[in-house]
């Protein structure tokens, strides 16, 4: 069986959340399963979502790793989106993201 993946983020609001995604991803969602639910794959297999479910807005915590973090870290600079949190692990760098509603978000690779 391949490994696979379908993280979920939920939000107070899906309407005001969907533009914050979509400048943390880089790009719109890929499908969008209902009103109140978008979908962006990250790789094959591998797909991270939104959904708005007040009573559970605020407590996630997913973290991708990316090829090159510099460059995306600059990327969501450009696009307004600033970290809260650098940490380095010996050869790792997790750079930590947070949306309105408080879900962290991270990013992972090489050094920063």
């Amino acid at each position: 069986m391949t490994p696979e993946l379908f993280a979920g983020i939920p939000v107070t609001d899906y309407t005001s959340a969907l533009p914050w995604y979509e400048r943390f991803f880089g790009a719109r969602p890929s499908f969008l399963p209902h009103d109140t639910e978008a979908v962006w794959q990250l790789a094959e297999g591998r797909y991270a979502y939104i959904v708005e479910d007040r009573e559970r807005a605020g407590n996630a915590l997913l973290t991708t790793f990316v090829d090159d973090l510099d460059a995306r870290v600059a990327e969501l600079a450009r696009q307004g989106l600033e970290p809260v949190r650098r940490e380095t692990y010996d050869t790792v760098t997790k750079v930590t993201y947070r949306d309105a509603d408080g879900n962290e978000i991270g990013l992972g690779g090489g050094p920063l």
